[in-house]
């Protein structure tokens, strides 16, 4: 029997109010994340037993006092007693990348600056691939501002827990992970170097994402905290970079291949976003954001050009509705089937 499947000894009449206990800070309750492993009611008195909490002192108090308050104003109940044991000592970890279980390929897209489309990029680009017959997921790991659960239309999913992991959400044939899932839409996480290395570490191991042919990462823009720590937690079969041909863009283009070479990550190439518009009224094509910039680039850095993608107010339409699926049926999602083919190719020959 699977741990999901397991039954643990929990009183009925505990359930309720225990369904109501959030984790601090996540939308997920604490049975749902198979934290309470017993809870009874006996002699008057209620035993709640929890699994063992890496976090702060301040976290696990606010928890245990979220639980009194629940299970005493349910049942009446005045003696209560919440079992929260410390975690033990973590092993020393290897030093280095380590290979995410069941992943052939990681490949992040990855923009020097904001607002050059790259979840745009990144949602598409996996579900391209997933057009080509891989097994694909795609990891937010944006954590400031998710945009990959709306790119999704998963707005409202939750993830499972299996056991001491998490189970990633199923969504037009990806397997999708971002903090989006964890905490509510208007919640602002404020978080430091350490909770961000933290974090990004689990959502990397902790997340059951085999088996899967290539696991394509959102990262945030920039080069700061969580774009070191992937690079220290995984080894990347190739990175994508993402610009427009805006010449600002293209500054922070050349700091992100400069990134990715710091820290011995193979490229894959550059992608020129917002490259063009088409306009529907006089048929024109106009170079809004300028054109003709990021290929001489490219051979200028040594990396590949990955090619033009439009700037295409269908495309923009379809990722706020969240239906990926359909970009792949029209025009505008053409450049995304030449750019998954490319990537595949490439990575297929860094076997």
């Amino acid at each position: 029997m699977s741990d999901k499947d397991q039954k643990f000894p929990i009183d009925l009449e505990l359930e309720a109010p225990l369904k109501k206990v959030r984790y601090p800070g996540f939308d997920m309750d604490i049975l749902a994340m198979q934290l309470v492993t017993e809870a009874h009611v006996e002699d008057g008195k209620a035993v709640i037993r929890l699994r063992p909490i890496s976090a702060p002192p301040e976290v696990r108090e606010e928890l245990e006092n979220q639980i009194a308050a629940v299970v005493r104003e349910a049942t009446g109940v005045q003696e209560i007693e919440v079992y929260s044991p410390e975690p033990p000592p973590a092993k020393k970890e290897e030093k280095g990348p380590r290979p995410i279980d069941g992943v052939k390929w990681v490949v992040p897209v990855a923009s020097g600056k904001g607002g050059v489309g790259k979840s745009t990029v990144a949602v598409n680009l996996a579900m391209a691939l997933s057009a080509l017959g891989l097994k694909v997921g795609i990891l937010d790991l944006d954590l400031y501002g998710p945009s990959v659960p709306m790119m999704l239309g998963m707005t409202k999913a939750k993830p499972d827990a299996i056991g001491q992991q998490i189970a990633p959400v199923e969504a037009h044939g990806l397997k999708a992970m971002s903090v989006g899932f964890l905490i509510k839409a208007d919640t602002a996480l404020i978080w430091r170097g350490p909770l961000v290395m933290k974090a990004v570490r689990q959502l990397l191991h902790e997340v059951v994402w085999a088996p899967l042919d290539v696991l394509i990462l959102d990262l945030p823009p920039g080069t700061g905290d969580v774009q070191i720590s992937m690079a220290q937690e995984v080894p990347i079969t190739g990175a994508v970079v993402v610009t427009t041909p805006q010449d600002v863009a293209l500054t922070d283009a050349i700091k992100g291949v400069d990134m990715f070479r710091q820290v011995s990550a193979p490229l894959l190439g550059i992608v020129e976003n917002m490259s063009y518009f088409n306009c529907p009224d006089c048929g024109g094509r106009h170079e809004i954001f300028g054109h003709g910039s990021v290929e001489p680039l490219c051979a200028r850095l040594g990396v590949p050009y990955l090619g033009e993608i439009p700037l295409d107010p269908t495309l923009r339409k379809l990722a706020d509705l969240g239906q990926p699926r359909e970009v792949l049926k029209i025009p505008a999602g053409e450049p995304y089937r030449v750019l998954a083919k490319k990537v595949l190719a490439q990575l297929e020959s860094e076997d």
